[in-house]
């Protein structure tokens, strides 16, 4: 099988670089971990003691990535990073110590579970700034925490926002200082502190570097430059991070001398998607191998051949074909045969996927 690497002990010094970061700047983090779905042996591998030891807690979106973390360490504080459905309140409550809401009535419904498990569930109450996804509008914001506030099982922590993740909207100093300041009008009108103002991810850390954050957020959930040393503000590599944490392999099991042009009639059966050829190349041949994953596994677009000189061809869900022109060294030696592999790069949503598919092997180094 086409197989993922992961190299942990990169990831772990990347985790353990940014908690020091953070702590330098007094500023407390969550590691967001949904890129691996819960796996188990990568909570295993990577969030040892020493790499979670000043991490505030590690947080997923899915539930059973919430039951997997407290499986592997039950002292670990856990916290749900999206707007939980109402219907899973039981669970939400009984798997997070935390959770990011937006809605009254789930609040309601958290506030429920926590009395029956004679516990005191912790939120974070998400504004809206500007990005258009989750987070309660800002006219609604004082109402909305008086409602909280009342709940008898419920403890408001903070307040957050999320930016850049959809429609790309930066986390800028004045979007940022919003935020502090409706903590600041909230703590005044209601006498009551709010501990943490979550209002950083991946994308918010060159703000943390170049002084340009209100020095009121201390709170960030971090999961991109955990795990692949970059900030999505501008996709570079931040600091001292490693960017080198994956790799990807897919085997050759068919290497042919083949048409560039296909023939007869082009449907709309194709299920894949493929390059496009001109018709000049209708007589004119390569050397095209087939790899053994497909869209069922990642989407062409998040994977890139390492080697220039490469080419894609098409995509069906299980195979990929590439185009490895005259198979050719410059010494005129041939290049690849069946059985060996290409290697290429990833982006986030790559990775994710991959390994969200059981057809693929997981390498741990």
């Amino acid at each position: 099988m086409a197989e993922l690497i992961i190299y942990t002990d990169r990831i772990k010094k990347n985790i353990q670089y940014l908690s020091n970061f953070f702590e330098a700047n007094n500023i407390e983090w969550s590691l967001v971990t949904k890129v691996f779905s819960g796996d188990k042996e990568f909570l295993k591998n990577i969030l040892t003691e020493d790499v979670i030891e000043k991490i505030n807690s590690v947080g997923d979106s899915r539930l059973t990535s919430l039951k997997n973390l407290r499986e592997v360490n039950p002292k670990l504080r856990t916290i749900y990073i999206k707007p939980p459905a109402e219907t899973y309140a039981d669970d939400i409550v009984k798997y997070a110590d935390i959770s990011l809401n937006t809605s009254l009535s789930t609040i309601k419904a958290l506030n429920s579970a926590a009395e029956n498990q004679n516990k005191i569930h912790k939120v974070i109450i998400m504004v809206e700034l500007g990005e258009l996804r989750e987070g309660v509008q800002r006219e609604n914001i004082l109402d909305f925490y008086k409602s909280v506030f009342n709940l008898s099982n419920i403890e408001v922590i903070g307040i957050g926002s999320n930016l850049g993740c959809m429609y790309g909207v930066e986390p800028t100093y004045d979007k940022l200082l919003q935020l502090t300041l409706y903590k600041e009008l909230i703590s005044v009108k209601f006498k009551k502190d709010l501990k943490y103002i979550s209002g950083g991810s991946s994308i918010t850390l060159p703000l943390v570097e170049n002084s340009v954050i209100p020095k009121e957020i201390n709170h960030f959930r971090i999961g991109e430059a955990a795990f692949f040393g970059v900030s999505p503000l501008n996709n570079e590599r931040f600091k001292k991070l490693y960017t080198e944490t994956f790799e990807f392999y897919g085997n050759i099991i068919e290497l042919e001398e083949k048409k560039i042009v296909p023939d007869g009639i082009i449907s709309d059966a194709n299920i894949g998607h493929t390059s496009e050829y001109d018709e000049k190349d209708i007589h004119e041949t390569s050397y095209k191998a087939i790899l053994d994953f497909g869209l069922l596994d990642v989407d062409k677009d998040d994977v890139e051949v390492e080697d220039k000189s490469i080419s894609f061809v098409g995509v069906t869900s299980d195979m990929i074909v590439i185009d490895v022109g005259a198979n050719r060294t410059e010494k005129g030696k041939r290049k690849f045969k069946v059985g060996d592999q290409i290697k290429f790069k990833l982006n986030y949503m790559g990775v994710a996927r991959l390994l969200n598919s059981k057809f693929i092997d997981k390498v741990y180094k």
